[in-house]
């Protein structure tokens, strides 16, 4: 996630072609409105990813709660990888019903757990 003072930064070095553009959820496939957008490393900075991507906070929040950082590395680390999964793909047909500004708490799966 960025820090507010660099997102407020971030927004005003934009040019304004830039700012009417709508992005879309990768995994998701929604747009994704400015008050809900979370920078993802799709490869963990932790496991020396460097590369972002904006997704939905519920999405963003969603991943980090079913897969480890190991996972995300090894297995997941693109959009197209993270949706073919079962888990992921029942969150996915849940939130589409939902407005793009929805947001909810996810609470860590079980079987990160163990």
């Amino acid at each position: 996630m960025l820090g507010k003072i660099r997102q407020k930064l971030l927004t005003q070095q934009q040019p304004e072609e830039f700012k009417r553009v709508e992005l879309l959820c990768p995994i998701c496939d929604r747009p994704i409105p400015d008050s809900q957008k979370d920078a993802h490393h799709f490869i963990p900075k932790s496991k020396g990813g460097k590369a972002t991507e904006y997704l939905h906070r519920i999405c963003h929040r969603q991943i980090h709660a079913l897969f480890t950082e190991t996972q995300l590395a090894r297995e997941l680390n693109t959009a197209e990888a993270i949706k073919e999964r079962q888990e992921i793909q029942k969150f996915i047909a849940w939130v589409k019903n939902k407005p793009n500004h929805f947001y909810q708490r996810s609470s860590k799966s079980n079987l990160i757990r163990r």
